[in-house]
């Protein structure tokens, strides 16, 4: 009877926030393995018929509760008026707010989940984790080239990209942020170096 009630009262976007956040906290407790379109039917207090309705598979549900968890927690960026001090704060701010996050949904894609569209490690990395500006299209970046601090024609898109992919293996492989230290020796010791080495090269 209360999952009648819950069915008939909820509609259209609140019934979908509703289901949304039932499959991520499914995933949550449970895992992705253990993890089925009924217990996330159950936690919704709606049917299976609903769920599918909306998406096909229990894999493409799984990758839109991780879409509309991430939407829901978006991760602010500082803009200090330095590139160290924003890149520092933004590495700081996204490992914080993504370890958890980055630690579930990268169990649930090595537990089997099918992401559609994705046929590397990193398509579906960067599907689940939402990522978008790479490189030199980075608005830090973008911030610091207008201010005069970096070439972004001299300075390569690995370069760039190094701090980034040295917190992410941080996560993967210790599922907790990266010590406040930890993050100041890859900006100050591994990023910057290299940056300065390509702007005195240029000059």
């Amino acid at each position: 009877m209360t999952a009648s009630v819950s069915t008939q009262r909820r509609r259209g976007k609140e019934l979908e926030d509703a289901i949304l956040d039932a499959a991520w906290h499914e995933l949550v407790d449970v895992g992705y393995g253990r993890l089925t379109m009924d217990t996330i039917a159950r936690r919704a207090r709606t049917s299976e018929p609903v769920l599918y309705r909306r998406w096909a598979n229990k894999d493409a549900l799984v990758v839109a509760a991780i879409e509309h968890r991430r939407a829901a927690s978006p991760i602010p960026l500082a803009d200090t008026g330095s590139l160290r001090g924003d890149l520092v704060a933004e590495l700081t701010a996204s490992a914080a707010a993504r370890a958890e996050f980055y630690a579930i949904t990268m169990a649930a894609a090595y537990a089997g989940l099918c992401v559609d569209g994705a046929t590397t490690p990193a398509q579906v990395r960067d599907r689940l984790m939402g990522v978008h500006d790479t490189g030199r299209d980075r608005p830090l970046y973008q911030r610091a080239a207008a201010r005069g601090e970096i070439d972004l024609d001299r300075v390569p898109e690995v370069v760039l990209e190094m701090p980034f992919a040295l917190v992410r293996l941080e996560l993967l492989m210790n599922l907790t942020p990266p010590s406040p230290e930890r993050i100041r020796a890859i900006v100050d010791d591994c990023f910057l170096p290299l940056v300065e080495r390509r702007e005195s090269a240029g000059r």
